[in-house]
């Protein structure tokens, strides 16, 4: 056979089809950052081997990626830092609505029993830019950051599902537009998932029409939205309405206890202590809120302000989300969400129009 023959046939053999495996990663640690890819079996990481990129996604609203953007930003030693300042910005135990567990409407006495405490993690995923489905290039040198800001409660580690996907290429399969309805409310956050939305049913009709086995849809504010983001969490009414709202107002409404006395009301607090909590405060932002966007210079006037920044500029929240396309147990392709996933539209100034508009692109895996 002519060489050039040859080549005509190998174009003319489909490539394998995407690899789909499920994990489950065990928590070591309440806070922990993994590069994923460590904690493949040689047989799966043999697997993977022959495809140039992965899709991976978590099943989880407090456990998740960072985006390999950010990842570059940072570089590899910085990623720490960084989880380190969203710990700090929301310390656990800070008086969350989200905690109250006795408020909590959806939840029976058995689940009261059980639920974690941990409005921080969802907060600090929020605010981080964390992720739940983010695609790689698989390279064996980039480290996928999985990050668990909730990974041990009351002491007993918790089991997390992850989906890795190796596939060749994206194509575009189908594009729409979305038009979100708001309530009026300058701070607000729109679950995407409502059903007097609609929107939720729309997508799965368009995802439907697309016969896509294997994809990503990826949901982004439109070109001319200003002053709002999209996130994946859990749409739970005290955590949304109560403890978001209160961030989006201010950023550091819940650092510690004392040092939010300390520079709300100065004089009724001892000059040792009061000295500590500005140092601990010019601790943290030096050694990671420049990563979120702030600059040094600004480290006295944002002390004068009680730390009331704009949330825009502190947070690293998307203007886009992914969302996995699979088969499901009905056996049609459909996005996939974890159980208490929700696309979240958050705003921090109100839309000119009361509307927001969302540009939806639908990629097949091949």
């Amino acid at each position: 056979m002519r060489p050039t023959a040859f080549l005509e046939l190998t174009r003319m053999i489909p490539p394998a089809d995407p690899l789909d495996v499920t994990f489950e990663v065990a928590a070591r640690a309440r806070f922990e950052i993994v590069d994923l890819r460590t904690r493949f079996s040689s047989e799966h990481a043999d697997a993977f081997a022959s495809y140039p990129c992965c899709l991976y996604w978590s099943a989880h609203t407090t456990a998740g990626f960072l985006d390999r953007s950010l990842v570059a930003r940072l570089g590899p030693g910085r990623v720490s830092s960084y989880i380190e300042t969203l710990r700090r910005i929301f310390p656990e135990g800070a008086g969350y609505a989200h905690d109250r567990l006795e408020r909590r409407r959806d939840l029976d006495a058995a689940q009261r029993a059980v639920e974690p405490r941990n409005g921080d993690s969802h907060l600090a995923f929020i605010a981080g830019g964390l992720r739940p489905c983010v695609t790689h290039p698989n390279r064996a040198d980039e480290p996928v950051c999985f990050v668990d800001l909730d990974g041990v409660n009351e002491g007993r580690p918790r089991r997390r599902q992850t989906r890795v996907i190796g596939f060749h290429r994206e194509v575009v399969a189908a594009q729409t537009r979305l038009r979100v309805p708001l309530s009026g409310h300058p701070i607000d956050s729109i679950n995407l998932k409502d059903p007097a939305l609609g929107l939720s049913e729309e997508l799965a009709e368009f995802v439907a029409k697309a016969d896509v086995g294997k994809g990503r849809l990826h949901i982004a504010l439109g070109h001319g939205e200003r002053d709002a983001a999209l996130t994946i969490n859990e749409f739970e009414t005290l955590l949304m309405k109560y403890d978001l709202a209160a961030v989006l107002r201010n950023p550091f409404r819940f650092m510690a206890e004392e040092t939010r006395q300390a520079l709300a009301n100065p004089r009724a607090v001892p000059g040792k202590a009061l000295g500590y909590a500005r140092y601990d405060l010019v601790r943290v932002l030096n050694t990671g809120l420049s990563t979120l966007g702030l600059r040094g210079s600004l480290l006295e006037r944002i002390l004068a302000a009680t730390l009331a920044v704009p949330a825009a500029r502190v947070f690293r929240v998307r203007r886009s989300i992914s969302l996995l396309v699979a088969e499901t147990d009905h056996g049609r392709p459909a996005p996939v969400e974890g159980v208490y996933q929700s696309p979240i539209l958050i705003q921090w100034r109100r839309a000119a129009r009361d509307v927001r508009e969302l540009d939806v692109t639908l990629y097949r895996l091949e």
